[in-house]
């Protein structure tokens, strides 16, 4: 493993949704406070920011052009940068209390995107598919789908390298939920824990040691290893299709949010991280909020897209 560098130059308040854009040799991701998306090409020193009328949750790319997106309440649709924000679908959650979070596009083009419900007091987060593609028997009218539901922070969605596992993390109760499922009927079935990590420590501090995190955003490598953000943790750990902790890595910031695999041999771990922390805690660890790589062994999965 290299050493970790930072990707851009400016501090994110909240950074997530990380892809690589194949095609563009271009990372993506968005600041979710800070209502803004953003790309680059890495090495170049320069970030395009793209200022958002809501907070985005996640984004991915469409195959046909441009992306499609989850802001606070509904999902939209773009077609250049910059460009008009088109409504493919709004929700029924109160936006006053919900907002769309972690999300991605599966392998066979839809895009799914799950809820955090922000008073944090019920599990009242839910996941969502969308299935905006020309055969989807409605005309290529998005199909809307509730496939899970339960916590309150929607986290960690990722599938297999076969297509036939989905995972779903539940931030609050520090644990990744898994599927069985078939991709061509999109039905998700015997549901069981993944992995459950430790919950934080009564009394725990930042900066103190004992807590390992909780999980955050994820993706998979070609050999079907899990590799989530330790929110707090100040790691990423890697899962084994098993549900096993096979390995880790430190981070420079306390709290990574999300990784994702790009670069041309798609061996370099991207991870996004949060920037609205303590003062001594950016002080200790000056590259929180930032968007930093590192080179790994094993190739990550290309990004899906969005199929319309």
């Amino acid at each position: 493993m290299t050493p970790w560098q930072s990707v851009a130059p400016q501090r994110d308040q909240l950074g997530e949704s990380p892809f690589w854009h194949p095609g563009e040799q271009r990372l993506y991701w968005i600041d979710i406070p800070g209502r803004a998306m953003r790309r680059t090409q890495p090495g170049s020193g320069r970030v395009e920011s793209w200022p958002m009328p809501q907070e985005p949750g996640c984004l991915a790319p469409a195959l046909s052009g441009g992306w499609v997106m989850a802001l606070r309440d509904g999902v939209y649709r773009a077609r250049e940068w910059g460009g008009v924000l088109s409504l493919l679908q709004r929700f029924d959650h109160d936006p006053a209390t919900t907002r769309f979070n972690d999300g991605k596009a599966d392998p066979l083009g839809r895009f799914w995107a799950g809820t955090v419900f922000e008073p944090k007091t019920a599990p009242a987060g839910e996941l969502f598919s969308l299935d905006g593609r020309p055969d989807n028997g409605a005309g290529g009218a998005p199909v809307v789908e509730r496939k899970a539901g339960g916590l309150v922070t929607a986290n960690g969605l990722a599938w297999s390298p076969a297509g036939d596992t989905v995972y779903w993390a539940d931030t609050q109760e520090h644990r990744i939920r898994a599927w069985d499922w078939d991709a061509r009927r999109n039905v998700m079935s015997r549901e069981r824990v993944f992995h459950q990590f430790d919950p934080k420590p009564a009394g725990w501090q930042p900066g103190q040691p004992g807590y390992g995190g909780r999980p955050d955003g994820a993706a998979v490598d070609a050999e079907g290893g899990y590799w989530c953000a330790m929110f707090e943790g100040g790691r990423i750990v890697r899962l084994s299709p098993a549900g096993d902790l096979v390995g880790e890595i430190a981070t420079p910031m306390l709290c990574p949010t999300m990784p994702c695999f790009g670069g041309a041999d798609l061996r370099i771990l991207f991870v996004t991280s949060a920037g609205n922390r303590s003062a001594a805690e950016m002080a200790a660890r000056p590259l929180s909020g930032h968007v930093v790589c590192t080179r790994v062994e094993t190739p990550g999965l290309p990004v899906n897209f969005f199929i319309d």
